[in-house]
């Protein structure tokens, strides 16, 4: 038997079950699983098991994350929302009163998030480069209340930056994955997370927690930032 309790975080809810626990998502809609994630009911609610090696969000709750912006009713810009995985589990957080403008370059890769985006009608698919968040600005609407970033790209801290420049305000929030290995293949990996931190926060930007997301994702730092009250 499984028991499913409220996390601390709203919109997140543990799955309990013979000793262990799983993060999950109570589903906006009644559906079929998105990527294979297992559905429970109970209540006539579906829950949609969110598990730390399928998702850098998770995988930071998973091992401790203290501040935890996306909420019920939370503005997302999500950059590199490939197709929809992660995405789906914050539309279900935001839930009806929130919207999750998912921006992801690859037309092909776009073609599920689009999918997923047809029956979930608080995700606004943006098929769009993240670096240049001019040319998506038409079709985010309003300000964003966290900026929530998981690119492949070499210059990740810059890209974070430049859209909560765009789209954010004093108080936004930036989550970023960085991804070290995108950035340099040899450098040390302390020194590429500094390096990323130091620009950050040079550029208006408080870094108020640093994750390390082992073992559940290689090489990867899961960030919390807040835009401080200094021009970025």
């Amino acid at each position: 038997m499984t028991d499913i309790e409220q996390h601390k975080y709203p919109g997140v809810y543990v799955a309990k079950s013979k000793g262990r626990t799983t993060l999950c998502t109570r589903s906006l809609v009644e559906h079929k699983p998105i990527y294979g994630e297992k559905i429970l009911k109970e209540d006539d609610a579906q829950y949609r098991l969110w598990s730390g090696r399928r998702s850098k969000l998770a995988a930071a709750i998973t091992k401790g994350l203290r501040e935890m912006p996306i909420l019920p009713g939370s503005r997302v810009l999500y950059l590199g929302a490939a197709s929809g995985t992660t995405v789906s589990h914050v539309s279900d957080i935001v839930g009806q009163e929130g919207i999750v403008y998912a921006v992801e370059f690859s037309p092909r890769v776009a073609r599920k998030l689009v999918q997923v985006a047809s029956f979930r009608p608080n995700i606004v698919p943006i098929v769009a480069d993240a670096r240049h968040p001019a040319e998506y600005s038409p079709m985010v609407g309003g300000p964003i209340d966290v900026v929530y970033q998981d690119v492949a790209q070499t210059q990740q801290a810059s890209i974070l930056v430049d859209n909560l420049r765009k789209f954010g305000s004093f108080g936004s929030w930036g989550l970023i994955a960085i991804k070290a290995r995108s950035i340099d293949s040899t450098a040390p990996l302390d020194e590429i997370y500094q390096k990323e931190i130091s620009l950050m926060t040079e550029l208006g930007l408080e870094v108020i927690e640093n994750i390390d997301l082992a073992p559940l994702e290689k090489d990867h730092r899961f960030l919390v930032t807040r835009v401080a009250e200094i021009p970025i």
